[in-house]
């Protein structure tokens, strides 16, 4: 079972990280080692958060017996000496850390929520910058300046801007259909493909090459559409995200310029 394999991991992580006392309200032993109350429950309501499924009595047995079964394990591991070696060593110590941060990054969500005026103004924002107009052009991508200048000469010749797309062009997602990139606003395009985008004319291309990160560009403008952006409704969940984000990567800047950081295990070139 799947529910049950999630139980698994879990509760190996929290066997591995939690120190064996006897406890009074242990929910079993093996070979004298308590399996803990506060595991089982921890691991339930985990469960229960992930799934929305209520707890019941054949869940926790399963867990009980998820936990016994890496108990076990978790024995003969430390008979064997894993758990002193190097590299145990470090990847519990680099886990310990990921569940702390990341404990800590959710109580930030939590503690600096996205408020329903944040929402509506990141709304605004997206509808101006998604613009009131969609795009259809094809393209062909290549390496160098001189291959997009070959093939702007060429297309002038009346070569077929689809046949050229198909045989060089380095953009997989078009490549096959002849530099089709269907239609999209030029908001989600890098912003000098965009911007010489907007300034074509229906039926037009780029007369010089254009240039972003992902190589060197050859843009024809096939049609344009007004662009009726999604309401409110279907897009706050993803701006909230963004939001959320946004204040994680903001508080996390503050910390770093407030912090003294040395970096001494680069070799100097």
């Amino acid at each position: 079972m799947k529910f049950v394999k999630l139980l698994l991991a879990i509760a190996c992580v929290s066997a591995l990280s939690t120190a064996h006392a006897l406890d009074a309200d242990a929910v079993a032993t093996v070979n004298g080692k308590p399996i803990k109350k506060t595991w089982v429950d921890f691991i339930l309501r985990d469960a229960e958060a992930r799934s929305g499924q209520k707890a019941n009595d054949n869940m926790k047995a399963a867990v009980i017996n998820e936990l016994v079964g890496s108990e076990l394990a978790y024995q003969e591991a430390q008979k064997s000496g894993i758990d002193k070696s190097a590299d145990f060593v470090a990847s519990e110590e680099l886990s310990r850390r990921k569940l702390l941060v990341n404990a800590f990054l959710a109580d930030f969500i939590k503690k600096n929520p996205v408020t329903e005026a944040e929402k509506k103004e990141g709304y605004e924002q997206y509808k101006k910058e998604l613009g009131d107009k969609e795009y259809s052009a094809r393209h062909i991508l290549v390496k160098t300046d001189a291959e997009a200048k070959a093939i702007i000469a060429d297309l002038k010749k009346g070569t077929d801007f689809a046949k050229i797309a198909k045989d060089k062009s380095l953009d997989p997602g078009s490549k096959e259909k002849g530099g089709d990139l269907g239609w999209f606003s030029p908001a989600g395009m890098v912003k000098p493909f965009a911007d010489a985008l907007v300034n074509l004319k229906k039926g037009d291309m780029t007369q010089e090459p254009v240039q972003s990160q992902f190589g060197w560009h050859v843009i024809k403008l096939i049609d344009t559409r007004a662009l009726q952006a999604p309401a409110y409704d279907k897009v706050k969940d993803g701006i909230e995200r963004t939001i959320q984000q946004r204040k994680l990567e903001k508080f996390m800047l503050s910390l770093k310029e407030k912090s003294k950081i040395e970096v001494t295990g680069l070799e100097k070139k």
